[in-house]
């Protein structure tokens, strides 16, 4: 709850700063934002604020649910067989370590993967494949099931979709304002040059729209390695975690839909700037200089 109320001060705060800034520059160029935006400026806040956070948190909320209906997850509580019983049991444990409630645990059919989600630290969801279970051993898997409390511990679903949502705001402001001030020339009005202003908006909101999403998947890369620093620390040696890893790195990976991806236990055995997480040898040399320190 903590990090949904920072969510929206966030983004109002933004929104004001913005608002300033902009105000402030104009009047030092002599002119006013009515005149380089429109007399819509204080409607393009609102639909800023409305898009880059309502629509954000409405997802947030309904991640459960769309996670499980996107990868076709079934909740377990044990009760299935001995290998479900494990699963929810070592849950459960790792949430006491976290010092969270034991999210829903979820068994899907597919290759290997599993992640966690969830709007909230004490109502989360974790998930694992079929295939990562039967790949893995138990102290590798537990590894894994680790590194997802993690996730759930340090608030990253919410604190992703907090960067998303702030990112969404500066993309829409600032492509209508730069294409506002391109299209009037700076001097008035840009209605005369509408066919010119939407096209300018077009393009710099796919442009900027890149640029935020690199920031998103930067940030991603970094709560990866924290989360696997997470399960080291819950396991109390990061050993298990390591070899989880380069079990994954032997395996097929499992590819996550689209909405889900960055929230999988690997994307590639790459790192790219496009990248939601490190790759495996990167995250394997973090653990390792953990172990050292």
């Amino acid at each position: 709850m903590k990090r949904i109320l920072l969510f929206l001060i966030t983004n109002l705060a933004v929104l004001f700063t913005l608002s300033i800034v902009a105000n402030v520059l104009c009047a030092l160029l002599g002119t006013s934002m009515a005149e380089v935006v429109g007399p819509e400026w204080a409607n393009l806040l609102i639909f800023a604020f409305a898009y880059g956070m309502i629509g954000s948190i409405i997802s947030l909320l309904l991640s459960k649910t769309i996670a499980k209906f996107a990868c076709g997850a079934r909740t377990i509580d044990g009760s299935e067989g001995e290998a479900e019983r494990w699963l929810v049991t070592t849950v459960e444990d790792l949430a006491r370590r976290a010092n969270v409630k034991t999210p829903e645990v979820a068994i899907y059919e597919g290759a290997a993967n599993a992640f966690a989600t969830g709007a909230f630290r004490n109502s989360a969801l974790v998930a694992v494949s079929t295939d990562i279970m039967r790949q893995m051993s138990k102290e590798e898997l537990r590894a894994v099931l680790g590194h997802e409390m993690s996730h759930v511990a340090n608030g990253d679903m919410v604190t992703l979709t907090l960067v998303q949502g702030v990112l969404n705001v500066f993309v829409i402001i600032f492509s209508r304002v730069i294409a506002s001030s391109l299209a009037s020339g700076g001097r008035g009005s840009r209605r005369s040059n509408g066919g010119i202003y939407i096209l300018l908006v077009l393009v710099l909101q796919l442009v900027l729209g890149i640029l935020a999403s690199l920031v998103v998947k930067w940030f991603s890369r970094r709560r990866e390695y924290a989360a696997d620093a997470g399960s080291a620390g819950l396991l109390g040696t990061p050993q298990p975690m390591i070899a989880a890893l380069r079990r994954l790195g032997n395996l097929q990976p499992g590819t996550l839909p689209d909405s889900l991806k960055a929230m999988g236990i690997a994307e590639g055995k790459r790192t790219s700037i496009w990248s939601t997480h490190p790759s495996l040898g990167d995250r394997i040399a973090a653990l390792e200089s953990w172990t050292a320190a």
